[in-house]
C-alpha cells in the first residue's frame, strides 16, 4: 500500500509529507521510503496558530476558522506529495494535524485536540485519510503520546544493546527498548519562543544554533528552569507548549536583571541538552539514535552529545530514515496499521489499559476499501 504521512510538530513551522510504499511480510511491516516534501505554513496562518494556543485566549469561531485553513494546508501538501513522490498512486494519507492542545490533569491525559480538518485531505486527494490518532488512546487510559514508540520500537528492534529514539521537536521524547516512552520536557519550544520574542516576531527559531553559541549560560536562570517539577514526574507523562512558552520563560526571567537574548537561548539550550541526558540515563540508553527539527541545531546537539558522556549520539539518517521527516513516515506507518485492523499503540509506552487500532477515517471518493485484516501485528520494521 502507498502511504503519504502528514505532520507538523509543536513548532508549528511547516507541513511534512512522507510516502512510503508499506507491506506486510510475515512479522515485519518492511517500508521503502518514497521521499518527502515539506510546505512551511503560510505566514498569516502562522501568525493566527500562534496566536491562538495557549496560553493566550482565542473563540470558537478562530478554531473553526483555523481548522479549516489548517486542513486546507494539509490538503494542499498532500496532493503535491501524491504528485511529486507517488506519481499520483497513493492509496492512503495519514494525517497527524496540528497539535494546538494536550489537555494533562493530575499527571493524566483528559483529551487532546489537532487542527487540520480531514475532509478537506478527502476531497483535494480524492483518497481515505485516517486521523485523529491520539484521542483512542487517551480514551483507553493512555497519555496519548508519544505514538511513535511503536514504530520506534520496531525499527530499533534486534540493535544490541539498549538503543532509546530520540525525537527533538518542540518537544522532546523518547522510546527505549522496553517501551518505556515520555516527553521529556522541551526540546525547541522555548529555545523558538526566546528567539521570537526577543526579536519581536522576526525569528522563528535559532538557526543553525547562532544565537547560543554567541551566549554564556545564566547560572540561576539554568536552576529555575530546571527546577519545574515536570522533570521530575515519573513515566509515562507527556507534556507540551501548554506547560513550555514565553509565558513561562518570562516569569522564570522575573527578578534577575536584565539578560541578553544571546545568554537566555544559550541557556535554554544548554537545559534542554541536560534534561534530555538525565533522561536518557534513566533508561540506561548504550545509543541515541535522533531526529526531528533539534537535529539541525550543532550547538543543541554538541551539548547533547557532552551531556550523554560517551553514550553514542547518531542521527536517524544513518539508519536510513531522514531524521526530517521521521515522524511523517512514523505516521505514515501507523495508518497503514489502521488500515489493516491493527493496533497502534504500545500500553507500556502510553500507559494505556490495553493496545488500540488508532484513528478516524475518512472516506475518499470512492469510499472505504478495508484491506483484509492481518491476522497478528508485526513485529519488527524493515527498510526495503
Amino acid at each position: 500500500m502507498r502511504v503519504i504521512g502528514l505532520m507538523s510538530g509543536t513548532s508549528y513551522d511547516a507541513i511534512d509529507a512522507a510516502a512510503a510504499d508499506l507491506r506486510l511480510v510475515g512479522d515485519s511491516v518492511v517500508l521503502k521510503p518514497l521521499g518527502m516534501v515539506g510546505e512551511p505554513y503560510d505566514e498569516d496562518l502562522r501568525e493566527a496558530l500562534a496566536a491562538a494556543l495557549p496560553p493566550a485566549a482565542t473563540t470558537l469561531a478562530e478554531v473553526c476558522r483555523l481548522d479549516t485553513l489548517i486542513g486546507r494546508a494539509f490538503a494542499a501538501t498532500a496532493v503535491r506529495a501524491n504528485a511529486e513522490l507517488c506519481g499520483g498512486r497513493a492509496e492512503l494519507v495519514a494525517s497527524h494535524g496540528q497539535t494546538v492542545y494536550h489537555w494533562v490533569a493530575d499527571g493524566a491525559a483528559r483529551g487532546t485536540l489537532q487542527l487540520g480538518q480531514p475532509a478537506w485531505i478527502a476531497e483535494a486527494t480524492g483518497l481515505p485519510v485516517v486521523a485523529d490518532f491520539r484521542p483512542r488512546d487517551i480514551a483507553a487510559g493512555g497519555q496519548g503520546a508519544p505514538l511513535v514508540s511503536l514504530v520506534d520500537l520496531l525499527w530499533l528492534r534486534g540493535r544490541p544493546g539498549t538503543p532509546v529514539a530520540l525525537n527533538l521537536g518542540g518537544i522532546a521524547n523518547l522510546t527505549a527498548p522496553d517501551g518505556t516512552a515520555f516527553d521529556t520536557g522541551p526540546a525547541c519550544a522555548l529555545i523558538d519562543a526566546a528567539a521570537r520574542g526577543f526579536s519581536g516576531g522576526r525569528l522563528g527559531y535559532d538557526a543553525e544554533g547562532a544565537l547560543a553559541a554567541r551566549g554564556t549560560v545564566h547560572e540561576p536562570l539554568l536552576e529555575r528552569l530546571s527546577s519545574d517539577p515536570y522533570y521530575a514526574l515519573p513515566a509515562p507523562k507527556t507534556t507540551g507548549k501548554e506547560l513550555f512558552h514565553l509565558g513561562s520563560l518570562r516569569d522564570a526571567l522575573a527578578g534577575l536583571g536584565t539578560l541578553s537574548a544571546e545568554d537566555v537561548i544559550a541557556t535554554l539550550t544548554l537545559l534542554t541538552a541536560r534534561t534530555v541526558a538525565d533522561a536518557v540515563r534513566s533508561v540506561a540508553a548504550t545509543e541515541v539514535v535522533a531526529s526531528g527539527g533539534g537535529t539541525r541545531n550543532p550547538v543543541l546537539m554538541a551539548l547533547l552529545a557532552a551531556e550523554l558522556a560517551g553514550v553514542p549520539l547518531r542521527t536517524s539518517d544513518e539508519l536510513g530514515l531522514p531524521a526530517a521527516a521521521k515522524e511523517a513516515y512514523a505516521f505514515a506507518v501507523l495508518g497503514f496499521l489502521t488500515a489493516h485492523g491493527l493496533p497502534g499503540t504500545v500500553p507500556a509506552s502510553t500507559g494505556a489499559r490495553h493496545p488500540s487500532v488508532l484513528g478516524s477515517v475518512t472516506p475518499g471518493r470512492a469510499g472505504w476499501t478495508v484491506p483484509p485484516a492481518a491476522e497478528r501485528g508485526p513485529v519488527r520494521l524493515v527498510l526495503g
